[in-house]
């Protein structure tokens, strides 16, 4: 069995650009990360404390527990030096394993065989210690391992997520390009709202800036709707503590956060899709679904955010022309948001100008390989002063 109480390296993923929103979550969450980089963050702590990492990290992909590293110039010193690691006490003989990895070696130019490898190593030694082996393939579902390999060093963690935690399992129904979870949560965050104040997303499409903006005004953890982590396959878990974790979570949300979440779309389809969504992420009665132009959305009195995540143009149909779409969003925040404050995403600097209003603030992110702005306007009354 594996010791979950031990203290070990644990490092967390996140999308390039959103490791310095993780480490306030890590902070927040009472750990103390030690390592910095641009898609992870590393930090001491137990298995057992890898189970509130996952339930509660909103902007991280994969949780990793560092079970041991060596130097592998060749793939046969990779493969002894997994033999020599005690895999009987981490992963049942009677179970299933998978393994990813990031290979960026000298030797190796096909990252398949790295894994193959060292699943045949890891195989090897279980059957060897108990006269039987775990099923092995591609499904995360069960127990993974994950594989970094350099010339320099060789990593093996155990995948105590499984599936990417960007999964939060409500979005059932999808629209086009729709955002990813982890960044959605991130943009959110990025901005002045707190929960209790409005949150409007005018052009929302599946919906998952006013779902994470919901999760958020209720403190609910953004892994509630999962049943299957792959600290769950690891020998020695304790469902106690999961459940300690889960119940805890449930005693901490909140009911009834106060201010109102619009969701508006000219697509009725994409309506349909957000509303859906948010039933089954449960906080759909948080919710105002309308299908409308951006200028029709409704925008109640009282502080909060408006949020627009509109076309970025990238690859336009024959025709097709957004200089309209985004004039008419600058002049909706100029007409309708004064007392509030706008932020615009988007990916197309030249578009961008057309909204027509001077931004306070640019903030880089990537959505998956574009790189995007998230754009902040005060929003006033007349002028400035």
């Amino acid at each position: 069995m594996t010791d979950f109480s031990q203290q070990r390296t644990i490092r967390v993923t996140c999308p390039l650009g959103l490791s310095s929103f993780l480490f306030d979550e890590i902070k927040a969450l009472g750990f103390t990360p030690s390592v910095l980089e641009d898609t992870g963050i590393e930090l001491t702590a137990s298995l057992t404390d890898t189970i509130t990492l996952n339930y509660h990290l909103r902007t991280a992909h994969r949780v990793y527990a560092l079970v041991d590293e060596s130097s592998a110039k060749t793939p046969e010193e990779l493969t002894g030096w997994l033999k020599t690691i005690a895999w009987e006490n981490w992963i049942p003989d009677d179970g299933y394993l998978s393994v990813t990895s990031r290979v960026n070696h000298s030797k190796i130019e096909n990252t398949q065989f790295a894994n193959l490898a060292c699943k045949d190593a890891i195989v090897d030694r279980i059957r060897e210690s108990t006269g039987s082996r775990p099923d092995s393939g591609s499904d995360l579902d069960k127990t993974v391992l994950f594989l970094y390999w350099t010339d320099e060093k060789a990593r093996i963690f155990m995948d105590t997520s499984g599936e990417s935690l960007s999964r939060r399992n409500y979005r059932t129904e999808s629209t086009t390009a729709p955002m990813q979870e982890t960044l959605a949560a991130a943009i959110i965050k990025s901005t002045n709202w707190s929960p209790g104040d409005h949150f409007i997303n005018p052009m929302a499409g599946g919906g998952t800036l006013a779902i994470e903006a919901a999760l958020m005004a209720t403190n609910r953890a953004p892994a509630s709707l999962r049943n299957n982590f792959g600290f769950m396959h690891i020998k020695g878990f304790n469902e106690e503590a999961y459940y300690a974790v889960r119940d805890n979570s449930k005693k901490d949300t909140l009911k009834e956060p106060g201010g109102s979440i619009i969701v508006t779309d000219q697509s009725p389809k994409a309506v349909e899709a957000a509303l859906k969504n948010a039933e089954t992420a449960g906080v759909d009665h948080l919710m105002r679904f309308e299908t409308c132009d951006v200028a029709e959305t409704p925008v109640p009195e009282g502080p909060g955010v408006i949020v627009m995540n509109p076309p970025y143009g990238i690859r336009l149909e024959p025709g097709e022309d957004l200089r309209p779409l985004y004039k008419r969003m600058g002049d909706f925040l100029k007409q309708e948001g004064p007392g509030k404050t706008g932020y615009i995403f988007t990916a197309n600097s030249a578009l961008a100008k057309k909204i027509g209003l001077r931004s306070k603030s640019r903030t880089t992110f990537f959505n998956t390989t574009l790189e995007c702005r998230l754009l902040e306007y005060e929003l006033y009354s007349g002028s400035k002063k």
